[in-house]
């Protein structure tokens, strides 16, 4: 297949987590031997922090603005087998315009299915959607799934629609020697959002302002400077895909923390939970309804509601650790991989151009 792709950013993971969830995809997808070009508006906050300028066996399209890029995405999707728009691609909106020049399969893939239900229902406008909404797409990939899907269908006009989950590529996030500066009892990767605030504080802030012994590291973008810093609080302003095992790695445990619309709507996993579980580092998690058909808790995956309950994993033993960080691994190279993924993928656009989609 010719797979089109115009989304928010592959070169850079700076701030998001559109960029190393594309990557694992579309290295799977071009290591079974599909053609992959994916379109990116060329954004000065990206520019800076560019990990990944250029796509392994496929072709990324890094343009200044869409008229510049226009006659080549016309000429890129004309002979598509499919067409994929994105949540929050810059210029999605325009490119959904002109899906009438391809005679392949029309997808748009919401990777934010919680801020596009929340912003629709309150009649707020989509930059990366029309007023129409979904209408025009043959199939409709959502990062959530549960009742989310039927709210995409239900609100947005989605005629078909299926749930495309986070992943990892094993290749990149594994097990690795622990590093000194990136050692901790409990660590955090995520960009800083007021929304997740609150669970930072209880999960993370708290336990660090009670434990002064513990060693707590957080990495991530955009965190203000009046977030409350503790003295055994360390901080990474910014860390690329390539670190991320050392990181992971180093850490006793790490914390999964969902943002509130994606908590409150469940089947939303973070693409960090898989990554950590891929390192084999333990993960402790909010909860939220879905999770255990992704990982077991208290097996695969350690969920906490209660600030009883997260000091009874944060007093767990080095082995009982070990053992939910090796089972979490399992899981996750079996059944959570941007390969598994790629084929999940593959097998959802077969069925949408057959129209032999079942309903969800």
């Amino acid at each position: 297949m010719k797979i089109v792709i115009f989304g928010l950013t592959y070169s850079s993971s700076w701030g998001n987590g559109h960029a190393t969830l594309w990557r694992g995809l579309c290295g799977a997808l071009v290591a079974m031997q599909h053609r992959v070009v994916f379109f990116e508006r060329d954004l000065s906050y990206y520019a800076g922090a560019r990990d990944m300028p250029e796509m392994p066996g496929g072709r990324l399209v890094l343009y200044p603005f869409w008229d510049e890029a226009l006659p080549a995405a016309r000429s890129e999707i004309r002979d598509a087998d499919v067409v994929i728009v994105t949540s929050y691609c810059p210029d999605g909106c325009a490119a959904i315009e002109i899906l009438d020049d391809t005679r392949g399969l029309r997808v748009f893939y919401d990777m934010d299915t919680p801020v596009t239900l929340s912003a629709w229902s309150r009649g707020e406008p989509l930059s990366y959607l029309p007023s129409r909404g979904l209408v025009d797409f043959d199939l409709v990939l959502s990062f959530t799934g549960g009742d989310a899907l039927t709210q995409l269908k239900k609100h947005l006009g989605a005629k078909q629609v299926a749930p495309l989950y986070g992943h990892v590529d094993p290749s990149i996030h594994c097990r690795v020697d622990a590093r000194p500066h990136y050692r901790s009892d409990l660590s955090y990767l995520g960009t800083y959002s007021p929304d997740r605030q609150q669970a930072v504080l209880k999960f993370l802030i708290r336990p660090a302002q009670e434990k002064p012994a513990m060693r707590i590291l957080i990495a991530g973008a955009q965190y203000p400077h009046e977030f409350p810093w503790s003295a055994n609080t360390y901080f990474v302003r910014h860390l690329p895909p390539s670190e991320h095992p050392a990181f992971f790695s180093s850490s006793r445990i790490t914390l999964n923390v969902t943002r509130g619309a994606m908590a409150r709507l469940g089947w939303c996993p973070s693409g960090r939970m898989f990554e950590a579980a891929a390192c084999g580092t333990p993960v402790l998690s909010d909860c939220w309804e879905g999770i255990g058909q992704f990982f077991r808790p208290g097996q695969e995956i350690l969920v906490a509601r209660t600030d009883a309950e997260i000091d009874c994993v944060l007093g767990l033993s080095d082995q009982e650790l070990a053992q939910v960080g090796r089972a979490g691994r399992e899981r996750a190279l079996s059944e959570h991989t941007s390969s598994r993924r790629a084929l999940e993928l593959i097998a959802l656009l077969q069925r949408a151009h057959a129209h032999d989609f079942a309903e969800t």
